[in-house]
């Protein structure tokens, strides 16, 4: 897991809602793919869609299906092709405000923060916990690492499970 690739995603993704762009792509990696997935069920970006360097066409970002979807969608991935490949992400705004507003990393490369269901509890009541911050505001999130996959953290004290924190969505 290489957390300074995930904050050169966390920059990209603030750079690309304060320039208001609709389309993004950031480096297709396991551990972005389901940070991504993870902002999308959240409601933070509309579309996550694997491609190539260029834009997937447009139907596929709104999940249209279309008759040539078979045609269109067999490009064969080979070694000389795989690191091309990019996640191609779809930004909402409500208002003409971004509802991604700020992405910032909590763990650094050279400090792994980690944190345990209580002291994920605490964070969420709003109070700092280790070098973590409380949640302030209704709309923050916190991501987290773990044994089962990327979660924000309220869901973690659901399963009762702690791990790595990555990043925080306000």
């Amino acid at each position: 897991m290489s957390l300074v690739n995930l904050a050169h995603v966390c920059s990209h993704l603030n750079n690309a809602t304060k320039a208001r762009l609709g389309l993004t792509s950031i480096p297709n990696t396991q551990l972005h793919l389901k940070l991504c997935l993870a902002l999308q069920n959240s409601g933070y970006i509309s579309s996550v869609v694997r491609g190539g360097p260029t834009p997937p066409p447009q139907h596929t970002l709104l999940g249209v299906p279309s008759v040539n979807d078979e045609v269109e969608g067999v490009q064969s991935l080979t070694q000389s092709n795989v690191a091309s490949r990019r996640l191609w992400l779809g930004l909402k705004y409500w208002q003409s405000d971004p509802v991604l507003g700020k992405m910032s990393m909590v763990s650094k490369p050279k400090r792994r923060v980690t944190i345990d269901v209580a002291g994920l509890r605490e964070v969420i009541r709003g109070e700092k916990s280790g070098y973590v911050e409380g949640l302030r505001s209704p709309g923050e999130s916190l991501y987290l690492s773990t044994d089962r996959g990327i979660m924000e953290a309220r869901e973690c004290v659901e399963k009762q499970v702690g791990g790595l924190v990555l990043c925080r969505v306000l």
